[in-house]
């Protein structure tokens, strides 16, 4: 389980937007956001790095 702080989310359609990305990047991974505390966690085949791309990519990048 790997757990990111999303600073700029801050909506509905940012939540669906990364659960999308996500689920994109791999269909299997189970994805719970936290949309009050900016926060989502994820359990996926894939390495943090990678999550941590593919969230960049959908435009919220994951606080260091």
């Amino acid at each position: 389980m790997h757990e990111f702080k999303l600073p700029d989310m801050s909506c509905g359609h940012c939540l669906a937007a990364v659960t999308e990305a996500v689920k994109e990047a791999d269909a299997k991974a189970e994805v719970d956001v936290d949309l009050p505390q900016k926060t989502v966690r994820v359990e996926s085949g894939l390495s943090r790095e990678q999550l941590a791309g593919v969230l960049s990519e959908a435009g919220y990048p994951p606080a260091s």
